[in-house]
């Protein structure tokens, strides 16, 4: 039994919070079918995405980030640039395996995201499921890349 078995209350609000880096949550990580999805989206080869785009931090690919700019680079006006090619860990947000406890959920969710704050439309449990499955096997296709590329 889960803290949010009855569903939990969130919509997203706009804000941008999810898109500035916090932390330990700073990498917006890329599986090969997120670089594709973004490179379609962008109208890019996947190489000239990756290249352009991309940084690879211990066999993991990620968004390369700006050090004096804490947002993800395609955050414009609070939207995202790149909503329909958007990749796996911010289509799943905020629903991570490891926030979906009832401690890091207050702390690390609730602290700084309006959408999960008031009287919101519930996302039922089944729903959250299905999201923190997807997240699972793109967290587990991130490890097996970077595997492959440890290991050659």
């Amino acid at each position: 039994m889960s803290w949010w078995e009855k569903g939990v209350q969130f919509q997203c609000q706009g804000s941008g919070n999810c898109c500035t880096s916090h932390g330990e949550y700073g990498f917006v990580y890329m599986t090969k079918q997120d670089r594709q999805r973004m490179a379609k989206e962008l109208g890019l080869s996947v190489r000239e995405f990756t290249q352009k785009h991309c940084d690879r931090t211990d066999g993991f690919f990620h968004l390369k980030e700006n050090p004096q700019d804490p947002n993800c680079r395609f955050l414009k006006n609070k939207r995202c640039s790149v909503y329909a090619g958007r990749p796996t860990q911010c289509r799943t947000w905020p629903f991570w395996p490891e926030v979906m406890n009832a401690k890091a959920w207050k702390k690390e969710i609730a602290s700084f995201c309006p959408g999960v704050r008031g009287k919101k439309p519930l996302v039922p449990a089944e729903e959250i499921e299905v999201i923190l499955k997807e997240q699972k096997m793109s967290e587990d296709s991130l490890d097996q890349e970077a595997r492959k590329y440890l290991s050659r």
